[in-house]
């Protein structure tokens, strides 16, 4: 099983989340967006299981930087192009995704027989 964590290393839930699966002995692969981006592909198969809309952290610093409250924008190209504006962390796995922290979720993935 492939468990990618999208976050940075400053957020306390991506920390947390990356603890979860360290705890259970299960290998991740964490993607720092301060580092790199999410790639269009990447981001489609998120969006199957998360909507577009919940990736966005309207309550965060680089959306307030921004002015996006202001702006009409698409949501698409503007976490394409400031991955700092996604809602962190961003659990992906090949069965589905989630953004935050979901430990309930991530038991089930992890659960032997799965």
């Amino acid at each position: 099983m492939i468990i990618q964590v999208f976050g940075t290393k400053k957020c306390k839930n991506t920390q947390k989340a990356i603890r979860f699966f360290k705890e259970r002995r299960i290998n991740i692969q964490f993607v720092d967006l301060s580092q790199k981006g999410v790639s269009p592909g990447e981001l489609r198969n998120i969006c199957r299981s998360v909507p577009l809309e919940d990736l966005i952290d309207t309550g965060g610093k680089e959306y307030e930087r921004q002015n996006l409250m202001y702006l009409q924008h698409n949501i698409e190209e503007r976490l394409l192009d400031y991955p700092l504006l996604f809602r962190t962390p961003i659990v992906r796995t090949a069965n589905g995704a989630t953004v935050g922290y979901e430990p309930d979720v991530w038991k089930a993935w992890v659960k032997p027989g799965n």
